[in-house]
């Protein structure tokens, strides 16, 4: 069997690192073609909250996954993956490089580590404040840009994530079993059942998170074998690619001054007003769309419940908190680039030194071509 694996260039960091510019530089030197890895970005008419890239700012680079669902549509991490490969398979068969761009660590994740998801359980992917991820190594992730709550974050496990293979043979009626015995005995009864089934699983999985428990119970009796192992087995797994995994960051507080002059900039830019016509439109708090940084404040604005001041000063707090969340984040993955801004004296010199890096790291040749 080969063992050659198809390049790939991320751009990962912080929210308001300058992931887009460099993502569209490397592009144009080594004729690539970038595909977004933010949560917010593929939704048609936000715009502005979500600091969307330009077609000015492209600068003529093809872009994927950028505006190809509505508000109102669902998007997780398992819709991200499917579109994600087959944008992968298009910029391949061109002989472009693909370059994976944005700061959502679960969806990078789930496409450098070629993670199985469950079709069936969409829903435990969906993004926000009652969804809250987890990364390969168990720690706390919330999938894109919402804010969650630390006390809900804590009471939710790890992704769980389960083959297809499970998923096409789900007994439905073994399903409603187990939720008729939570109702009948309660979330702790059930519970203990894993208990006695799969320890480990049992550890990293809440008593109130039902839907989990249940996933887990389902998962050893169509396998045979425990999900802890399965998840172990995930997180164990090499890099489906020879990656150049670059992650931008700078000293704390001038990445907490860029935050900063970014919210300020989407207010003079219409946050307020593009906040307005999607809840005209009939978008509302519950979706998953509505929970990104910047609309969720400015709703609570319009919902009477904080004055816009307030608003826009809790956009820059929790901007500020989700760029920590995303550092630690990054942190704990390996074999990635860390791109210190400070150490170079323009963007142009972090360019250079980007570019010599991924043409050293993916030996990029003429032709790529591989098959997915």
């Amino acid at each position: 069997m080969s063992s050659y694996k198809p390049g790939l260039i991320i751009v990962a960091g912080p929210t308001a690192s300058g992931k887009s510019a460099a993502a569209v530089e490397l592009a144009l030197r080594l004729n690539g073609a970038v595909i977004s890895a933010d949560s917010m970005q593929v939704y048609r008419g936000m715009d502005i909250g979500s600091a969307k890239i330009t077609k000015e700012e492209m600068r003529g680079v093809p872009h994927y996954l950028i505006d190809i669902r509505d508000p109102w549509e669902e998007w997780n991490v398992f819709y991200f993956q499917k579109e994600c490969r087959k944008a992968l398979a298009e910029i391949y068969a061109q002989g472009k490089v693909p370059i994976l761009c944005g700061g959502t660590g679960f969806y990078i994740q789930s496409v450098l580590y070629d993670i199985a998801f469950d079709p069936g359980d969409t829903q435990t992917f969906s993004r926000g404040s009652e969804n809250t991820l987890k990364d390969r190594s168990g720690s706390e992730n919330n999938g894109g840009l919402s804010v969650s709550d630390k006390t809900k974050a804590e009471a939710i496990p790890d992704q769980s994530a389960v083959p297809e293979s499970h998923a096409a043979g789900i007994d439905l009626s073994y399903r409603q079993e187990l939720e008729a015995i939570a109702r009948e005995h309660g979330n702790t009864y059930l519970h203990d059942c894993l208990q006695k089934i799969d320890p480990e699983a049992a550890a990293a999985i809440h008593p109130n998170n039902v839907k989990r428990v249940i996933r887990a119970l389902e998962y050893a009796k169509e396998t045979g074998d425990l999900i802890s192992r399965h998840n172990k087995e995930e997180r164990e797994k090499a890099p489906a690619f020879n990656a150049a995994f670059f992650v931008l960051t700078m000293e704390r507080q001038q990445l907490y001054e860029r935050i900063e002059r970014r919210v300020d900039l989407m207010m003079q830019q219409g946050l307020l007003e593009e906040t307005k016509r999607l809840a005209d439109a009939g978008c509302t708090r519950d979706m998953n769309s509505m929970q990104g940084l910047g609309y969720k404040q400015i709703l609570e604005y319009l919902d009477g419940t904080c004055t816009l001041e307030e608003a826009v000063s809790r956009i820059k707090i929790q901007t500020r908190h989700f760029a920590k969340r995303q550092l630690t984040w990054f942190k704990r993955e390996k074999n990635t680039i860390w791109m210190d801004r400070c150490n170079y004296p323009d963007e142009k010199a972090l360019w250079d030194a980007m570019e010599q890096i991924a043409k050293e790291r993916l030996s990029i040749r003429q032709d790529p071509r591989p098959t997915l």
